[in-house]
């Protein structure tokens, strides 16, 4: 229609019959003709801009395309933040069981803290042995291995506690770091729903074989928001013809993986990359170190209960070779006492017969039959050469029996010295095993560990 008028005012027929002048008739089509082609050129613009002008819905649009953008990328934030807090918890519970693992050695070391002041006192108790138990023995020997073992562990411990706490520190960086991301990420997700099934579509999202991401992709025709031009470019992809711009062959391996692509502008940055594989890196270091940990403290253990019963078992030892000692120099003691009994005996009877050899002190005590000059000699000696040796038979008697008298009051004296010896000897064994016993003891009853470092 609008064709036609165009044609009508086009063809207008002229007047053939001309009254007024031909300047002002050609003035006047002029006019017209200029009027015609700004006319057409009206419609031109008006056809152009059915074509290429914006809907008036336009402001909806980029509005709705807008939404589209945050509402993808608020997502992508918060299965990238599932992830980031899956990895935070996961090093919290390696915290904790390194913080288990480092009691655990504490207390293996408070152990061999206490096996090393137990050895020294079994050392100083021994001391207060009778000098003659002091010399040096198998216990002694066996209580040296045992406490140079000690020292070994206790350094080996102490290196392994301070690799425990550096890896603490290690961790304790990685969970902040962590912690500062998800602080940095969880800044856009004050509107959109932060329960985790909501990403992982109902499935649980912690498995037995570490934290896989269950990143849900964005629509395909949506271009990510987060360049400076990013907001211009999904404006010109809205008013485009409706080219895609598919993702990267990396992308699709990403997301299926469950891995979203770094990029420094978009939900999983650099610095959250970087965050979670330090934090991986630190939780595989973890794990490692409480394996060695735990050989640690059952080595330890498999050690020090092998030089204790090692210690133990050679002072029963010595405790039972003292004890056979003391039984047989109780024997000796025995023999000896019965030796210096006899040889009493014997003293009192040649001291007897001393006395009925030589008579009694006073003349006058002696009867006739023993006097030298009974009537009997008299009248045997009215001879000459009828002299009798009966005299100097009783003083060579005399002489003899006293001889006799001191050789035995010697071996009296002598197997007296050997007695008092032999009782020294049995008292220091007495007391030296009954040193070693109360140590073995004390040893046992110290053995649980049970007690508070100088309160023994």
């Amino acid at each position: 229609m609008m064709m036609m008028e165009k044609q009508t005012r086009a063809n207008l027929p002229m007047a053939t019959a001309t009254v007024g002048p031909s300047s002002w008739r050609n003035a006047t089509i002029k006019e017209i003709q200029v009027s015609q082609s700004c006319v057409d050129k009206g419609d031109k613009g008006l056809d152009l801009g059915r074509t290429i002008d914006p809907l008036p819905s336009l402001r909806d649009n980029c509005a709705q395309q807008s939404n589209t953008v945050v509402h993808g990328y608020v997502r992508e934030t918060r299965a990238v933040l599932v992830r980031l807090r899956e990895s935070f918890l996961d090093t919290n519970e390696e915290v904790k069981s390194l913080l288990r693992g480092k009691e655990a050695l504490e207390k293996k070391l408070e152990h061999i803290r206490k096996d090393i002041a137990l050895n020294k006192m079994s050392t100083e108790v021994r001391c207060t042995r009778p000098m003659r138990e002091r010399e040096r023995d198998g216990a002694d020997t066996l209580l040296e291995r045992e406490l140079q073992h000690l020292y070994h562990l206790k350094k080996a411990l102490e290196a392994q506690l301070r690799s425990v706490q550096k890896q603490l520190q290690i961790l304790d960086q990685s969970r902040k770091r962590l912690n500062a991301v998800i602080q940095e990420r969880n800044r856009v997700l004050d509107l959109i729903c932060h329960a985790v099934s909501s990403v992982t579509g109902g499935r649980t999202s912690r498995t037995n074989s570490g934290r896989a991401s269950r990143h849900q992709p964005s629509d395909k025709s949506m271009m990510t928001f987060g360049a400076n031009g990013g907001y211009t470019q999904q404006i010109s992809f809205n008013m485009s013809s409706g080219t895609e711009k598919r993702p990267s062959p990396t992308h699709q391996a990403e997301e299926r993986l469950g891995t979203p692509p770094s990029d420094p502008l978009g939900p999983y940055t650099p610095e959250a990359a970087a965050a979670m594989e330090q934090a991986r890196e630190a939780r595989q270091r973890s794990v490692a170190l409480r394996k060695e940990i735990k050989d640690a403290i059952e080595n330890t253990r498999k050690l020090r209960d092998t030089a204790h019963a090692a210690v133990n078992g050679g002072m029963n030892r010595k405790v039972a070779e003292t004890v056979t000692l003391q039984q047989h120099l109780t024997v000796a003691s025995g023999e000896n006492r019965h030796a210096i009994h006899r040889s009493q005996r014997w003293y009192d009877a040649t001291e007897k017969a001393r006395y009925y050899t030589v008579g009694p002190e006073m003349q006058s005590d002696l009867e006739m039959r023993e006097r030298l000059y009974r009537p009997l000699v008299r009248v045997y000696q009215r001879h000459p050469g009828t002299n009798l040796p009966e005299a100097q038979d009783i003083i060579r008697g005399a002489e003899g029996l006293d001889k006799s008298l001191l050789t035995t009051s010697r071996n009296i004296g002598m197997l007296q010295m050997a007695q008092n010896r032999l009782q020294d000897d049995i008292f220091h064994k007495r007391a030296g095993a009954s040193v070693d016993s109360s140590v073995v003891r004390m040893r046992r009853r110290l053995a649980n560990h049970r007690w508070v470092v100088g309160s023994v």
